[in-house]
């Protein structure tokens, strides 16, 4: 059975950083076969993907919103996702899911079955 679990999320100050992990286990294949993805959900608002990285580590995409600001990387040897996260704004207050599969086609972008497999979830509050 895959899991997922994420951790690092926290309550911070505009401007400020944050670096999320996700730690990996019980994948079918090894983990470098898979597609690796940050979702996240604010509280009232739909589902927004926030960028993806090939099993390599070599490519990765970013959602308009969070581009230049957060870098997501990959280790593979210890199986485990991360999402740093700079100049952080009040806007990117929500929970930060680890999933897998990559980017979603714009029909499907708020859509959580395109993503096969997640974890429960870390909290990002940004706040003064």
């Amino acid at each position: 059975e895959v899991q997922l679990v994420e951790s690092g999320g926290g309550l911070v100050q505009p401007g400020g950083s944050l670096t999320l992990s996700c730690a990996a286990a019980g994948f079918s294949s090894p983990f470098t076969t898979y597609i690796m993805s940050w979702v996240r959900q604010a509280t009232g608002k739909e589902l927004e993907w926030v960028s993806s990285i090939n099993g390599g580590g070599g490519v990765a995409n970013y959602a308009d919103s969070v581009k230049g600001r957060f870098t997501i990387s990959r280790d593979n040897a210890k199986n485990t996702l991360y999402l740093q996260l700079n100049g952080l704004k009040t806007e990117d207050t929500a929970m930060y899911y680890c999933a897998t599969g990559g980017r979603p086609p714009a029909a499907l972008a708020t859509n959580r079955a395109w993503w096969p497999h997640w974890g429960q979830g870390t909290q990002v509050t940004v706040s003064s």
